[in-house]
Formats: structure tokens, sequence, C-alpha cells
């Protein structure tokens, strides 16, 4: 194999577990670190956000937990109560998540429950779930409390909870319970108009939608001004796997189920009418049915045999990736259902996927311990990442990071992205598009090097498009070696964001660290060798003969 340049001295040193608890979070655990390097400089554990132990309850069993990131600005002028029942958000969003596998099937109506953005008192009939446990914190209800700030919204057993990530508390300032059913996934929109701005998806395949500010405003423990979608399962009683807002949609938001089923909603339709869509004929076949009357879901898309296990919009919504059991990514061109392109994965389900910023690359990880990376302009895999001992869970682009010794003009783009495992550990690349090599095909009993042979089939075969491609050669495609390579949990990993300030990594379990970026106040060269290191000393590509 030719592999990467050692990039040992780009791995995590020690430090002493004995500044955990600078980090608001207690001790660490042995053999824990509490910062790692990059070229940078290091990247420090800030402090930590979990759950408290006495509210979790497991009768639905276990569920992986999911983080959202939700930042609310000022409150509008015209919000001026509570009570009001529109209340403008501007705000902004990153998602990650491993989502649970599962199968199933369901094919029946959706009802519509009350509530329409505004608040209702604490015994109001649009509230769902309940608390058997009381949660004491130092959060006060205040019905003219704005709701400004950025906050993790993250499931764990039957409940939602919801922290300020700007505060070192360890705890959460709010908790909802689902008495019936564990919360999966969610979703925030940073465009909503009317204040229903967060999604929740069930393991019963229930959906709700409701206004983050307005849970922050209310002191009770339930859900308020819920709207209800899929009641008790009626169009689809399989878990809801991965659930996503169109960018620019204006309200309308995608459910992805365990059944290889995804349903189109608009959260401006009624919900009482039954779509009455058509039976699966082909499970095997992609399909896509339309309701026949003006109610939600507007749309049925089959996607695949088995779960669909994440979905992922590009930012300007035009396309949406999917991965699933099956092992396939597929992209769709959202607006006219049609399928661009799409390959399967080396071994085994595909858990997890990401689009770049500017839409020409998306990142997918699973259950062959590899990330793939995918160009949309030429349609297939242009590298493959290994460094992974287990299965990649959580993939990220980093938007906020930047190339050293970079002024924004070199035609040459580097991005930077992090997966994370079951391996409790998290990984950071760099894909630098001009250091990509096409390998070359060695001709049969030639030189194992690169000075003989044609080009892979894989890169100048020319597919046809809405074609779902093989799984290519491992030697036929360059190969990414990790920058850093830092074990951040004892439990298997779920997820990791990228913020402007920090990089948050999630386990299963529901406990999520927050790891500071290297500043230059912070990191006066410290390390001067490292902080001299320039992307040509960066881990090379390489291929697998």
């Amino acid at each position: 194999m030719i592999s990467a340049s050692n990039h040992n001295s780009m791995m995590s040193s020690s430090s002493t577990t004995g500044n955990n608890n600078a980090a608001g979070s207690g001790q660490q655990a042995p053999g824990l670190k509490t910062y790692f390097k990059t070229p940078e400089g290091r990247y420090k554990l800030k402090y930590e956000k979990s759950h408290p132990a006495g509210l979790l309850h497991y009768a639905h069993g276990k569920s992986v937990t999911q983080v959202t990131l939700a930042h609310l600005k000022d409150k509008p002028v015209h919000a001026l109560s509570s009570s009001s029942s529109s209340i403008g958000i501007s705000s902004g969003v990153k998602s990650a998540a491993a989502k649970f596998l599962g199968g199933g099937n369901g094919s029946r109506a959706l009802s519509f429950v009350g509530g329409n953005g505004g608040s209702k008192s604490s015994s109001g009939t649009t509230k769902v779930g309940s608390l058997s446990s009381s949660y004491t914190n130092s959060y006060t209800p205040n019905s003219n409390f704005d709701g400004k700030g950025t906050y993790l919204i993250f499931n764990v057993g039957d409940a939602i909870f919801i922290s300020d990530l700007n505060s070192q508390d360890k705890d959460p300032i709010k908790s909802i319970n689902f008495s019936t059913s564990n919360p999966i996934s969610h979703a925030f929109d940073p465009d909503a108009k009317d204040g229903h701005d967060l999604l929740i998806g069930l393991n019963s395949g229930d959906v709700y939608s409701v206004s983050l500010r307005q849970q922050l405003q209310d002191g009770g423990k339930k859900l308020v001004g819920a709207q209800h979608y899929n009641k008790d399962g009626c169009v689809n009683n399989t878990r809801c796997t991965s659930i996503a807002w169109v960018p620019n949609g204006d309200g309308t938001f995608i459910v992805a189920h365990a059944d290889g089923n995804m349903y189109v909603y608009e959260k401006n339709k009624d919900g009482s009418g039954d779509p009455s869509f058509p039976v699966i004929k082909d499970q095997n076949q992609f399909s896509v049915s339309h309701a026949r009357y003006s109610k939600n879901p507007i749309a049925r898309w089959h996607i695949c045999q088995g779960s669909i296990n994440s979905i992922a919009f590009s930012s300007d919504g035009a396309y949406i990736a999917i991965v699933g059991r099956d092992g396939y990514l597929r992209v769709f061109d959202f607006k006219t259902e049609q399928l661009i392109c799409g390959g399967k994965s080396y071994y085994g389900a595909l858990l997890c996927c990401t689009w770049s910023m500017d839409g020409k690359y998306i990142l997918t990880g699973g259950e062959d311990d590899l990330v793939q990376v995918w160009s949309m302009e030429e349609r297939k895999i242009v590298a493959w990442g290994e460094g992974h001992s287990s299965w990649v869970s959580g993939v990220a682009f980093d938007s906020y990071w930047s190339a050293p010794n970079s002024d924004g003009t070199s035609e040459n783009v580097v991005y930077r992205f992090g997966s994370v495992g079951q391996d409790t550990q998290v990984l950071l690349w760099d894909l630098e598009m001009e250091e990509l090599v096409v390998p070359m095909r060695r001709a049969p009993g030639g030189s194992p090097t690169m000075s003989t042979g044609s080009q892979s089939a894989h890169w100048d075969h020319a597919w046809p498009p809405g074609t779902l491609r093989p799984a290519p050669s491992m030697r036929d495609v360059p190969k990414l070696s990790p920058l850093v390579v830092h074990r951040v949990h004892t439990d298997p990993l779920s997820g990791l964001i990228f913020t402007h300030e920090s990089v948050l990594t999630v386990c299963r379990e529901g406990h999520i660290k927050i790891w500071a970026r290297p500043t230059s106040s912070t990191e006066p060269n410290s390390d001067s060798s490292l902080s001299a290191t320039t992307l040509k000393e960066k881990p090379k590509l390489g291929y697998r003969q």
C-alpha cells in the first residue's frame, strides 16, 4: 500500500485529567485527553453538556442521541408576549446525527391536532406527553422571555432536552417528555415564518412541529402549541429515522421512515384527509406518489427496501442525499423528483451523509468503517478515507475553517471535514482537490507503480444519468488519511457539529463535549514546530495496490 505520510505528530497528546474541572464537567474518564492538536493549534475541551440522570426513562427502549443546534436572534418587536399567534424567527442551524436502524411497514392517513404557534396555558389541550418526575433547575419561566441565544436540542430516552450552548452549566434548561414513544430525530428551520421552527420525529412515526421560542417561554414539562402529523402512525407506523426542513421551502419538510418510505409535508396544509397512496408493487424500485387531495402528506417517495438512515439537503434545497440500510447513496433533484446519481458502499449499510456548503461534495459514512467523498460534478466517488476502527456514525464539513496561510484568493480549495464513529474517536480530514491523484490501473503482470497501465474504468467511464454505481475498487480511488485522530468519549459517538467558536462531539448516550477552537491569544506559538506545519506537510493521498 502507498500510505499517507506519518501523521502521529498530529494525533492527540495526553493532558493531565486534573484539568477537567475547568471544563465544568467533573472528572474526565481515565485515558481521555482534554485537547487535540492540529496545524493551526490546540482544540481544548471547554465544557460539557448532559442530562440529569434521574429524568431518564427507557420504557420504550433506548435510542441514539441526535443533536440539533438552533440559534435564535432578538425577538421581533411585534411578538410582545407568549400569547402571540405568530412569532417570527431569524436563525441558523446545523445538525448531526446517527440514526437507529429498523424495519416494518405502514400505510394509512394523517390527522391534525390544534396549535398555530400560539402559547397555551399549562392545562392547554394541545400539549402532548407528560413528565412523571419533577425537574428542578435555575430556569425561571418568563412569558416575556425572548429566547435570544444558541441552544442545543438533544434526545435521550423518552425526553427532549434543551441546553444553552453559551452557558457552562452542564444540565439543560428545559426538558420535554413523550409518554408514548421515544423522540428519535429533530430539525430546526432557520427560515420559519410562523413560529413553528422545530420538528420532532418519534419512534412510533409521529411527528410534531412546534415553536422553540414558545417551548422556552413555557414553564411546563410538555410540548405546547404543537401541530401533530402522522398521529399514532396513521400514515406510516415505522420509526421516523430522519427529518429535515427543505431549505427555502417555505414550511415544507421531509420525514424518512424505517420502511424505506419518505414523505413530503407542508405545515400550512390541513392534515385531516386520507392521502390514500397506492400500494407499492416493487419494494426495490424507486417511485413517487402524490396525494389526490390538498392534504398532508402531499407526496410519498419510496426510496428502497429497508430503512432510510439519513437524509440531507444541499444548502440551496435543490438536491437531497439519502443513505440507507441497503448501502446506497442516492442523490435526487428534489423539484423534478429524479434520481441524479448514487452508488454503493464497500460493505454494509450507510449511516450518515452531509453536503459541503458549496454543494460540490457529499460525505457518507457507514458500516465499512470508511468515509467516502462524492463529487456532484463528476457524479462519483473521488476519495475515500480510512482511519476509523468501527462504524462511521457522523460526518460534517467545517464551513468555518480556512486553510493556514490562505488569503482566500487561491484557486485550490481545501475542505476540512470531520467524522465520528462507534470507536469513540473523532477524526479530522483535509481534502485538497489539486492533490487528488488519479490512480493508473496496472497492466497484467506489470509493475505496481503508476508508470504503466491505463486509467481506471471508474474514472474514465461515463455512466448514464440516474445510474446507481457499484462500489469501485479501492485501488482505483485516491485514499485520504486523517489529519487528527482523537478519542473523545468512552461511549460510541453519534454525531459532531462545527460552529464558529468550537467543535461539538456527542455520544449515543447523550453526553456532549464542546471543544474550543485555537485562537491567536491562547496559542502564541506554543508549539512552534506544529504551528509552522504547512499544507504540504499534511497527510498525503495514496491508493491501495
